[in-house]
């Protein structure tokens, strides 16, 4: 009997501080959002990312709560000798948060630490876009499962104010950041319903295929080779794709674009 008492005693404990966690958090989201959205961030949204003009006013609404949640509680680090600006974190955080919008969900609640290199670096970690694929250390980004991205900053910028070209190692990073959020980088993210599940297996084990077969075979395809690496990185350049090409990604791959659609709850074909 004492023993259960203990227990309860414990059981009681852990969940009044996940309270007080839980409503500390939701404080300082409150003192975030109750200030006003910097025109000097404004102003970088509009010179860096291009279709952040064209999104209608509720999507730019939904966007600037989430960069300021975002920057306001994940911890930047320069590396490398680079100096962090607002124009860094608020270019990072708006493509980042492009992800998230229309879905209510939580602001990478796994993430905790993004560091931020000039340039390409050294690194030999896993889960990363690499340059070329077959260098293992010559690194644009990655994504680490514990609770970290790693951008080279000159990539980041270029992949924003050209956003068009299919290729975005913000976003590439950020999708394996939801790809993790389940413990497992598979390329399946947490979906909406368990029904989901089984049409985006049959749809993303299809394309993933078709890819890898293009690749083998030289030939050129929409989505870039580096998607036939594996499942997750197949999942990552599919959303580079669905964010900067979608009007060739529906055209061409239209159950991968409706898939990715009913996944992320926007369409940037609209853009």
């Amino acid at each position: 009997m004492k023993l259960i008492i203990f227990f309860l005693v414990v059981g009681a404990g852990v969940f009044a501080v996940k309270l007080f966690l839980k409503g500390r958090s939701n404080r300082r989201r409150r003192e975030l959002l109750n200030v006003p959205f910097p025109q000097a961030w404004s102003i970088i949204l509009n010179n860096n990312l291009p279709p952040y003009q064209m999104m209608p006013p509720e999507l730019q609404k939904q966007l600037g709560e989430y960069i300021r949640i975002f920057i306001g509680e994940k911890s930047f680090e320069g590396c490398g000798g680079l100096i962090l600006t607002d124009e860094i974190k608020v270019t990072i955080a708006a493509q980042a948060c492009m992800l998230l919008l229309n879905r209510k969900c939580e602001c990478y609640p796994k993430l905790y630490s993004i560091l931020v290199y000039p340039s390409t670096y050294v690194a030999g970690a896993r889960d990363s876009l690499a340059l070329p694929p077959t260098d293992s250390s010559v690194r644009l980004g990655e994504s680490w499962s514990h609770g970290a991205v790693v951008l080279a900053w000159d990539s980041v910028k270029g992949g924003a104010m050209n956003f068009r070209d299919g290729h975005n190692v913000t976003m590439h990073e950020f999708a394996h950041q939801l790809d993790q959020e389940d413990g497992r980088g598979d390329g399946v993210p947490i979906l909406g319903t368990r029904s989901a599940y089984s049409a985006w297996s049959r749809v993303f084990s299809e394309e993933y295929e078709s890819l890898q077969r293009k690749t083998e075979a030289g030939k050129k395809s929409l989505m870039d080779k580096y998607g036939a690496t594996d499942p997750a990185e197949f999942f990552a350049v599919a959303t580079e794709t669905f964010f900067e090409k979608p009007v060739q990604l529906k055209k061409k791959h239209p159950e991968l674009y409706h898939e990715l659609q009913s996944f992320y709850l926007v369409s940037p074909d609209e853009w």
